[in-house]
């Protein structure tokens, strides 16, 4: 049903192309809006686990290039895309290497760290006045299939999008990927996903207020929908209050319940966050809400190799109380008080720093209920603003989560440190 809805939306949107805005008649060439970048960087993340769980490390340096053709002039524009990805590993430990939630270098089957990763991707792209088609390797970066960059690779997709921006404040998006590359193994099709089916768009319906709806159709695993309404309230010059909404809805196919031995088949979780800016200051309140009869409370991001897990992005959590953890588990109720500074007001720009403490209660597992989680997150990050090294960011970020008893099963304790080197470096 999602194949047939995904065919006549692109049906719809080339039909009408003609009489509306027409970007391809901006187009200047190929090469003249083509572009080359390089991204090093330097990645370390250690989880200094409790509870007698052992810690986990590691650390590598990547280089990561990403070329970008423009497109060619007429009535229908071609272009390419396409990116390379190496890493080195700088850590090498077996011991240490192969957490979930780190994933730098993927373990072999001797049970030893890759020594280093290289790989690469091209998609062909096609543009008909302002709705592009685009085929092959992609990041696809939408609420419901939305690609890792966290780490120290990002995940890669194989497939068809269709991204229509034929109407001003209106994008809509229709795609079928059938592959997907893990960010920390080589291979296009590392992740092991069978397909995953995407549908949906977001209007701005004024300066202040913005909403989108999608769905996805994970093979042989889930269907998930998505809202979003996010709506902005100018106060001052310098103030404003912006209200952001974002739910998802997710059930599970019965034959993935059975064959992993869940129990029960649906999630939903929103979450609702308030945050009033005033100058260099900003002060964030956030409630997010988990419900349903699934175990695994709201399932996203992971491999369908080897982790059992959804394969629809690392990123694929559109919530406000994600940082170490989720607060995504069966039943679970959580707040967040947040804060946000930017030093750029007292003579530091590019300088920022964030704080957050989210507590989560109510967690249900399958052997107690009540369960609580509470964590303490800080972020540093500096970016240069000028000279040979403009636009290179330095990010240190550290979070502080204790599990309760009860809620063993669903998380772990520990202190958690991340320390990013990021060196953007525009080639042409």
């Amino acid at each position: 049903m999602l194949n047939k809805r995904i065919s006549l939306i692109a049906l719809g949107i080339l039909s009408t192309s003609q009489v509306m805005a027409n970007d391809q008649a901006e187009s200047k060439g190929f090469v003249e809006d083509s572009s080359l970048k390089v991204l090093l960087r330097n990645a370390y993340m250690n989880r200094d686990y409790k509870d007698g769980n052992p810690d986990k490390s590691e650390w590598g340096q990547a280089a990561i290039g990403t070329f970008s053709s423009g497109f060619t002039q007429g009535t229908v524009g071609v272009g390419v895309d396409a990116f390379g990805l190496y890493a080195l590993n700088l850590e090498r430990s077996e011991d240490r290497s192969g957490a979930q939630g780190i994933d730098f270098f993927k373990k072999g089957d001797s049970g030893q760290p890759a020594n280093d990763l290289s790989k690469g991707g091209a998609a062909v792209k096609f543009r008909l006045s302002s709705t592009t088609l685009t085929y092959g390797d992609q990041m696809p970066a939408l609420p419901v299939l939305s690609y890792d960059n966290v780490r120290l690779l990002p995940e890669s997709y194989t497939g068809t999008l269709i991204t229509s921006k034929e109407i001003k404040g209106l994008e809509l998006n229709a795609g079928r990927f059938t592959a997907e590359s893990r960010k920390s193994a080589e291979g296009r099709d590392s992740g092991g996903l069978k397909s995953i089916n995407v549908l949906g768009g977001s209007y701005q319906f004024t300066e202040q207020f913005k909403a989108a709806l999608y769905a996805s159709d994970v093979e042989d695993v889930l269907k998930k929908q998505y809202v979003n309404a996010n709506y902005v309230f100018p106060i001052d010059k310098d103030q404003s209050l912006t209200l952001d909404f974002n739910g998802y809805r997710t059930k599970l196919d019965d034959s993935y319940v059975r064959d992993n031995n869940l129990t029960g088949d649906d999630n939903k979780i929103w979450s609702l966050a308030a945050t009033y800016a005033t100058g260099p200051h900003s002060f964030i309140l956030g409630y997010q809400r988990s419900t349903g009869d699934s175990n695994l409370g709201y399932p996203y991001g992971g491999y369908q190799k080897d982790q059992g897990r959804v394969g629809d992005g690392g990123n694929t959590i559109y919530l406000s109380n994600s940082y170490w953890s989720d607060f995504n588990a069966e039943d679970e109720r959580s707040w967040q008080l947040g804060y946000g500074l930017d030093f750029s007001a007292f003579g530091v720009p590019g300088l920022s720093y964030n704080f957050a403490y989210v507590r989560g209660d109510n967690i249900t597992t399958s052997t107690s209920t009540d369960g609580t989680e509470r964590e303490i997150f800080n972020q540093f990050k500096y970016v240069v603003q000028s000279g040979p090294a403009k636009d290179l960011s330095v990010k240190l970020r550290s979070s502080v989560l204790r599990v309760s008893q009860k809620s063993s099963e669903y998380n772990v304790s520990g202190n958690e440190v991340r320390v990013f080197v990021d060196y953007p470096i525009n080639i042409f």
